[in-house]
């Protein structure tokens, strides 16, 4: 099994292992560094390095040091199961929220939860309630289940109107809510979401999927699940803790919630994801280094698009809205041949792309895009086509 990771361990593996010692004692190394041991941290194998990836909400460094240390003596295992670690990091992370055990599962990031929600609570009597624009998959997954999807359209200040979602179907199976909202950036207020729980149809059950709260002053609702309210919180590492790759996420509810999400599969977690996540969750400078780096930069870029006349929508995480006033499409190739990669659009806010924020390299890189390319006549920029049409999913995140 592996050895706890105090300072001693931590010096001694790293004698082998290709992290340098000077990182210590700050294991958890400036938030935007380059990879462990002086590696660069690289982007998609199949683009060119020089390209800014601002399209799928990735944090743009990988993980910390001593995550990095015990991922590789993990590796060297990998030919052992270690099935234990999985029930033993589950209560871990329900220890850490103050849960019981049996509250908390774990699954590779938290895609499977929002499936499984979707799968267990809507049917073809039993519809999705959501804000619009807000993260699809549980759309998706709900329709192909034959259940009607009700999309509430956000307030003017980017909130979600809990009012008009509860009004939105008296059969309802399931809410969701995603705090703070993907693709806007903007936090859900925690009362709202207490509103909505006592408001909600009988039966139904309320999804709240906290994938960008590190990010955020929101305020989460997991000390909810404790009071055994109809509520599921997904969380993920896939963000702040920069574990995208590495797929790690959980799902807090109360058992009979959580076994209902267990019907459609729980397995155990690839064991480098769990000693990465373990390594993480106990590093306690992680979190508030990478908010305040991540909320520098995208205040300094939001300071600059402000004094260029540009609206965008007032996130509080990785990722904002941007007004380019044009249809959004055109853009985001023509970005992308300036080697500047954003996300999509969503069809209730055509011309609104969203916006990773990722280095301030990679931020200073996006503003001298986006002035050149709004130079462009829109028929020459119609005519251009992605330059990495591989790269571009209509599943993103």
């Amino acid at each position: 099994m592996m050895p706890r990771l105090n300072r001693r361990n931590f010096l001694r593996i790293s004698a082998a292992l290709p992290v340098a010692s000077s990182l210590l004692p700050s294991l958890a190394r400036p938030a935007f560094a380059a990879a462990a041991g002086g590696v660069p941290a690289v982007g998609y194998i199949d683009t060119p390095a020089n390209v800014a990836l601002l399209n799928i909400n990735e944090y743009p460094a990988g993980p910390t040091p001593a995550a990095v240390a015990v991922m590789h003596q993990m590796a060297m295992n990998g030919n052992r199961y270690y099935m234990g670690e999985t029930k033993k990091f589950g209560e871990q992370v329900a220890a850490y929220h103050d849960l019981k055990p049996d509250y908390v599962t774990l699954y590779a990031g938290s895609t499977e939860i929002l499936n499984f929600s979707a799968l267990a609570f809507t049917s073809p009597t039993k519809s999705l309630v959501t804000a619009d624009p807000t993260f699809e998959q549980t759309w998706r997954v709900a329709a192909s289940n034959g259940a009607q999807v009700h999309k509430v359209p956000l307030k003017p200040d980017y909130s979600y109107d809990m009012k008009a979602m509860v009004a939105a179907d008296p059969n309802a199976g399931l809410f969701y809510v995603c705090n703070p909202n993907n693709p806007t950036g903007t936090p859900v207020k925690r009362s709202d979401i207490e509103w909505l729980l006592a408001n909600k149809p009988a039966g139904s059950v309320v999804l709240v999927d906290e994938a960008y709260i590190h990010f955020s002053d929101a305020e989460s609702v997991i000390d909810l699940v404790a009071k055994d309210k109809d509520l599921i919180v997904s969380r993920t590492f896939s963000k702040i803790y920069s574990m995208g790759g590495l797929r790690f996420g959980y799902a807090s509810a109360r058992p009979d919630l959580a076994e209902k999400l267990h019907h459609f599969g729980v397995n155990s977690m690839a064991t480098t994801a769990i000693q990465c996540a373990k390594a993480q969750l106990g590093d306690k400078q992680l979190i508030p280094l990478r908010k305040q780096a991540m909320a520098d930069t995208r205040n300094r870029t939001f300071d600059w698009m402000a004094k260029n006349s540009y609206s965008f929508t007032p996130s509080q995480t990785n990722h904002f809205m941007l007004d380019v006033k044009r249809p959004g499409g055109p853009v985001i190739n023509a970005l992308a041949h300036q080697s500047v990669m954003i996300g999509r659009t969503w069809p209730i806010m055509p011309n609104w792309p969203r916006v990773t924020v990722g280095s301030p390299s990679d931020m200073q890189s996006f503003q001298t895009a986006l002035l050149e390319v709004e130079k462009m006549p829109d028929g020459k920029m119609n005519a251009l086509a992605h330059p990495y049409p591989h790269l571009v999913h209509e599943h993103s995140c």
